[in-house]
């Protein structure tokens, strides 16, 4: 890796970091949303759910992280078709800078802003009562977990952003990605679920991703469950950055 690719990322980093800190309602508004449904849970919901732990916020949060990463990452396709349109892409191909580093800007931007409304939203669940023993090591393998979906929903998130051809055709694909954790483990134990509901609960990714950051903050044996987190999340990787990059060189080309 050059030193002239890397500066070039960084400097469309810093640029893509500077319209967010103008708009910091972007990052508000990302975390208001799963915010929201962790205190309708908690508050209004949890006293009638069964989860077989004495603090439900405990039980909930990890999909609320999930939640709020398929929130932010609406924003990157967003940001990126606005770029589209408005001829930025061209403009930067006339430059003596490397292609990718348009592309990437905005997936490291996603990261950084992502990982800002995780931290807030966690924030938010230690003034309701969460609490974790987990030590360093299961900290560092959470955080791991959540930067590596992140950055295999950003990748989605990029299609869109190339291809839309209406802002609400760019954003909107993140509304499935949303309610898919309704459909998991998130909120119920899968085992509450009718026979077709649970079969599909306990076979899509969420529920994976979810159990692991679950038995690791609360130090329990993760299993299996981390090991299909992590196939699931470097599968859709994979092929959400070959979509997006073959997508990116037929637009410039």
């Amino acid at each position: 890796m050059s030193k002239h690719y890397i500066s070039d990322n960084t400097v469309l980093l810093g640029r893509s970091l500077r319209h967010i800190s103008r708009s910091p309602d972007t990052i508000i508004t990302t975390a208001v949303t799963p915010i929201a449904l962790m205190l309708l849970f908690v508050y209004v919901f949890g006293g009638a759910i069964s989860t077989g732990t004495d603090n439900y916020v405990n039980y909930l949060l990890p999909g609320i992280l999930i939640i709020t990463i398929a929130s932010g990452i609406a924003y990157t396709a967003y940001r990126l078709f606005l770029d589209m349109q408005a001829g930025i892409f061209e403009r930067f191909q006339s430059m003596p800078i490397a292609r990718s580093s348009v592309l990437w800007a905005h997936v490291l931007t996603s990261l950084v802003a992502n990982m800002i409304s995780l931290v807030v939203v966690v924030l938010v669940a230690l003034l309701m009562g969460f609490r974790s023993g987990a030590g360093v090591l299961a900290w560092l393998a959470v955080v791991a977990i959540l930067l590596l979906l992140t950055l295999a929903l950003t990748w989605i998130a990029v299609i869109p952003g190339l291809t839309a051809k209406t802002v609400d055709g760019a954003s909107g694909f993140s509304y499935p990605l949303v309610f898919l954790p309704f459909i998991s483990s998130a909120f119920v134990p899968t085992d509450t679920m009718p026979g077709p509901v649970r079969a599909f609960a306990e076979h899509q990714p969420v529920t994976s991703i979810v159990n692991a950051i679950r038995d690791l903050l609360a130090q329990q044996p993760v299993g299996n469950d981390i090991w299909i987190a992590l196939a699931w999340c470097v599968g859709i990787l994979v092929v959400a950055y070959a979509i997006a990059t073959a997508t990116y060189r037929r637009k410039i080309s």
